[in-house]
């Protein structure tokens, strides 16, 4: 499918939460983000136009680095395999220094908001993978 079909269909569809999108606006002021995905995973499909649909609401104005990986969780440039790509979507938030934050891997534990928000906040968040 052409990735407007389900790009489109999936942002419009998520209704974030306006509550946790309003505590997430000043977090995310000074917040870098890139994000790997596949054209091809049913998770990115369904994580990604969410994501995109989370960050308007929350007024984000920044530009995200988006990487599209090819089946193989690889990139022509090496990219993959330079930020530790296992698994996409995977969702990276670097500070205003450029040090990574934390990133959400291929699923949220409970609504990409609500991850977004408690690795935003300093508080302590692993991600589906991490031990």
């Amino acid at each position: 499918k052409p990735h407007s079909e389900w790009f489109v269909a999936e942002y419009d569809a998520y209704r974030p939460f306006g509550k946790t999108t309003t505590l997430l606006a000043p977090l995310l002021k000074d917040i870098d983000i890139v994000v790997f995905m596949g054209t091809w995973c049913s998770d990115s499909q369904l994580q990604v136009p969410a994501f995109y649909n989370i960050l308007d609401a929350a007024g984000y104005t920044k530009k995200t680095k988006l990487i599209a990986v090819d089946t193989d969780k690889k990139t022509p440039s090496g990219s993959a395999e330079k930020y530790g790509i296992t698994n996409v979507p995977t969702f990276i938030f670097y500070n205003a220094e450029g040090v990574e934050i934390n990133r959400i891997v291929e699923s949220p534990i409970e609504f990409l908001e609500d991850d977004m928000l408690q690795l935003l906040s300093g508080l302590d968040y692993k991600h589906t993978y991490e031990d």
